[in-house]
C-alpha cells in the first residue's frame, strides 16, 4: 500500500499508475471517501468531546442541587447522542468503503519500466545461450517423460483432474535435484533457508499484496480461515510482520515449498504437459532491506542474477525480459521475467520472475527499521523465483535430449543425481 498522505499529494501519479497497470481504480473516488471519513471523524470527536463536557457539568450541577439546569443540559446531551447515532453508522460505512478502495491502490512504477498492455509488450534486456537446432525430430517433455518413465499425466488427471500429474522414478530425482541446486546457489550467497507454513491466515495474504485482487487464484480450506500459499513469499515476508528489524545488511531468506494455484482465468492456456499446473514446488528468495531505491534496485539485479546463475549451470538458453506496466501486478514497482527456451513450444517460456516492491508489502505488513537518525521507516522488499518445478523440467528435458531418446544431465546436477550423467530411455524407439 501507499501512504494516504502521499496519495493526496500525488493523485495524478497514482491514477497514471492504475491506468498503466490496466486497473479500473478511480483515485478521485478514493479521495472523496477519504475526505468523507475524515470529516465525519472530526464531527464525531467534537460531538463526543462536547457530550463529555456536558456530562461533567451535569455531575457538578447535581452536586450543587441545581436540578433544573442539570435537566436542561441533559437535553443537550440527548441531542448530541442523537447526532452521534446518525453519524457513527455513516462513519462505519465510509471507513469500510474507503478501506475496500484503498486496498486496490497500485504501487508506483519504476521510471524505466516499459509501458504496455500485456506480456507481448515486455522488452528483451539480454539473451544468453543459443537455442538448439536438432538434426532429428525432437520430442516434447511429455513424450520424453513417458519414454523414460518420468511423468504420468494421465493418472494425474484420473486421480485429481486436469493440470495434475505424477512424477516417477528419476523424474522425482530431477525434481528434487534442481531444488537442491537452487538452494545451494542461495546458501552460497548468504541466504537463510526456512521451512515455512503452507497454510496462512487471510491477513498474511492481504499484507503481502495477494488479496484482494488475487483471491480467486487461491485455494481456501473448507470450514477454515486458512489459505494454501501460491508462493512461499507470503510466509517469508510475514515472518517479520509487525516487527522492527535490523537491515544494516539486507535480510536474505529462502524457502523450498510446495505451492498451489487455482489458475482461474487460464482455461485453454498452456494446457499441454507441465507448464501450467495447480500444484508445484518452488525455491523462493526474499530480501528485506532499507528503504532506498538505489539500494533495492541493486538488490533486484543481484537476486535476478542468482536465478540466471542457476539457468547457466543447467546449461539452458534463456533471456531476461523487462516486464511492462500492463503485465505487472498491483504490488510491483519493477519486475524482470526470465524466459527459458522450450523447443516443443518453439519459443521462450517464463520460468522465473523477479520483483522489487519498494515499501508496498512492508507498509501493509508493518515491517520497519530505524534509519541513521533513529526514525522508524518502512523497509523495501524483493522476491525472486530461484527455480519452479516441474516447469523447469520442460526445458531441462527438451534442450538436453539426444536423437536416441537419451537425455544428458548437466554437470552441475550430476552430484545431486548420484553421479548420473545420462538418462537412458527405458525402451528404445
Amino acid at each position: 500500500m501507499l501512504d494516504m498522505k502521499w496519495i493526496r499529494d500525488h493523485a495524478d501519479d497514482v491514477q497514471k499508475a492504475a491506468v498503466n497497470k490496466g486497473m479500473a481504480l478511480q483515485v478521485d473516488d478514493l479521495l472523496w471517501l477519504d475526505r468523507e471519513r475524515r470529516e465525519l471523524q472530526v464531527n464525531i470527536e467534537e460531538l463526543r468531546a462536547a457530550r463529555n463536557t456536558l456530562s461533567n457539568a451535569i455531575a457538578e450541577l447535581v452536586k450543587e442541587q441545581r436540578y433544573e439546569e442539570a435537566n436542561r443540559i441533559k437535553d443537550e446531551v440527548r441531542e448530541r447522542n442523537g447526532q452521534l447515532a446518525l453519524l457513527e453508522p455513516r462513519l462505519r460505512i465510509a471507513r469500510q468503503a474507503f478501506d475496500e478502495l484503498y486496498a486496490l491502490v497500485p504501487n508506483m512504477i519504476s521510471p524505466d519500466t516499459p509501458v504496455g498492455k500485456s506480456d507481448r509488450d515486455n522488452v528483451e534486456v539480454k539473451r544468453v545461450g543459443e537455442a538448439p537446432s536438432f538434426p532429428f525430430a525432437a520430442r516434447d517433455h511429455i513424450q520424453l517423460g513417458e519414454l523414460h518413465g518420468l511423468i504420468d499425466t494421465q493418472r494425474g488427471v484420473k486421480v485429481s483432474g486436469s493440470r495434475f500429474y505424477y512424477l516417477k522414478g528419476t523424474g522425482v530425482l530431477l525434481h528434487r535435484a534442481v531444488q537442491a541446486l537452487a538452494l545451494d546457489v542461495l546458501l552460497q550467497q548468504g541466504f537463510t533457508p526456512l521451512d515455512v507454513p503452507l497454510m496462512v491466515r487471510p491477513e498474511a495474504m492481504r499484507n503481502t499484496g495477494f488479496f484482494p485482487l488475487g483471491q480467486d487464484q487461491t485455494y481456501r480450506l473448507a470450514d477454515s480461515d486458512h489459505y494454501l500459499i501460491g508462493t512461499s513469499e507470503v510466509s517469508l515476508i510475514s515472518y517479520y510482520g509487525n516487527e522492527v528489524v535490523e537491515v544494516d545488511e539486507p535480510i536474505k531468506l529462502a524457502a523450498a515449498s510446495m505451492c498451489f494455484r487455482s489458475e482461474v482465468g487460464s482455461a485453454g492456456r498452456d494446457v499441454h504437459g507441465l507448464y501450467r499446473v495447480h500444484q508445484f514446488a518452488k525455491v523462493e528468495q526474499v530480501v528485506i532491506c532499507r528503504g532506498d531505491t538505489a539500494h533495492s534496485d541493486a538488490l533486484l539485479e543481484e537476486i535476478t542474477g542468482h536465478a540466471e546463475t542457476l539457468l547457466q549451470r543447467l546449461e539452458l538458453p534463456y533471456r531476461r525480459m523487462a516486464v511492462c506496466t500492463g503485465d505487472m501486478s498491483q504490488k510491483t514497482y519493477k519486475q524482470y521475467d526470465l524466459e527459458t527456451w522450450m523447443p516443443s513450444r518453439g519459443e521462450y517460456g517464463e520460468t522465473h520472475s523477479s520483483s522489487n516492491l519498494h515499501e508496498f508489502q512492508a507498509r501493509r505488513s508493518n515491517i520497519r527499521y530505524r534509519d541513521e537518525s533513529g526514525e522508524l521507516r518502512f523497509c523495501h522488499t524483493l522476491n525472486n523465483t530461484a527455480v519452479a518445478s516441474p516447469r523447469i523440467l520442460i526445458p531441462l528435458l527438451e534442450n538436453h535430449q539426444q536423437e536416441d531418446g537419451s537425455i544428458t544431465i548437466p554437470a552441475a546436477l550430476q552430484p545431486y543425481m548420484n553421479g548420473m550423467k545420462v538418462l537412458e530411455p527405458s525402451a528404445r524407439l
